[in-house]
């Protein structure tokens, strides 16, 4: 996306990696393209868990991109970004996607195939959506790498929940209304116990809800249920920073209806009195932009 003239943006500065920040023991990510090793030679590469962000490739880091080209071999998520994925340039690219409903794979397949990998080339990059420490179940690939002696490293990227915030013009802590921001998910896997999800919800000011979107309704209830008000400020924002990007905002009560207008994209549930500020005409203008008709006409849909 090329800046425009005439509007302002608001630009995170990360938290202090200016440019060729450590990746290698030296000064500099600047991994060379032909880092593999000889042929014959043996080789104990290393993994870098990377953090694709939450769709637009102009949202990588700096550190992201450089990694990411300089991949021998490249495992990615299901919903990371094409452009994204065609920088690794010189790197074989295998798809290792998770999607609720779809057919996924395995992590435990992931974790063997991470630690293969780094035995046979110099760069493995795991590239996976938003921040690989988020509902992304890093640790488990992180313990079984450091299990059978490989080195990892984790690449941080913009999670889906500040895209999100955003894409709406909405900053997730406010002074006075919230010092307080949850991200939760009431999705778990297979054998797993049930997330106590509601109850982070009811303790925070904020509530930043991933993987929901496909029970928006039982989420509606269960909150209602539990004692928030079904005219809490809601907001659903699918395929955020991503040119399809789509926003709804209305009340709790009314979750369940405005998921059903929702496309196939990723999608993130925002919960909180924050949201109250749409309505005094706190507008950001990322995306495209969110003010004007064309942001008036996405709010009457709820």
């Amino acid at each position: 996306m090329e800046p425009e003239s005439g509007k302002v943006y608001l630009v995170g500065a990360g938290p202090g990696a200016a440019d060729c920040d450590r990746v290698q023991g030296g000064s500099a990510p600047c991994i060379s393209p032909d880092s593999s090793a000889p042929t014959g030679a043996a080789v104990t590469g290393k993994v870098y868990l990377v953090g694709a962000g939450p769709g637009a490739a102009d949202l990588l880091t700096i550190r992201a991109v450089r990694i990411i080209a300089s991949a021998d071999i490249l495992f990615h998520d299901a919903l990371v970004n094409r452009e994204v994925v065609a920088l690794a340039v010189h790197a074989r690219k295998v798809a290792v996607g998770k999607r609720h409903g779809r057919y996924s794979t395995a992590q435990a397949f992931i974790n063997k195939r991470l630690v293969d990998a780094a035995r046979q080339h110099a760069v493995v990059v795991r590239l996976k959506g938003g921040d690989p420490l988020l509902f992304g179940r890093a640790q488990e690939e992180i313990d079984a790498l450091v299990a059978a002696g490989i080195d990892v490293e984790v690449v941080s990227g913009v999670t889906a929940a500040l895209a999100a915030g955003a894409a709406l013009g909405v900053s997730l802590t406010q002074r006075g209304v919230s010092r307080s921001v949850t991200f939760v998910t009431p999705r778990v896997g297979k054998e797993e116990s049930v997330s106590n999800w509601a109850t982070a919800v009811l303790a925070t000011d904020t509530a930043v809800i991933y993987m929901g979107a496909g029970e928006a309704q039982a989420i509606a209830d269960t909150l209602m249920a539990r004692g928030i008000p079904g005219a809490r400020p809601v907001a659903l924002v699918e395929n955020a920073s991503l040119a399809g990007e789509s926003r709804r905002v209305g009340r709790l009560s009314r979750l369940g209806q405005m998921a059903q207008s929702l496309g196939s994209g990723p999608a993130i549930i925002v919960l909180g009195d924050v949201l109250l500020s749409l309505s005094a005409g706190a507008r950001a203008a990322p995306a495209g932009g969110i003010g004007g008709e064309a942001g008036a006409a996405q709010r009457r849909q709820a």
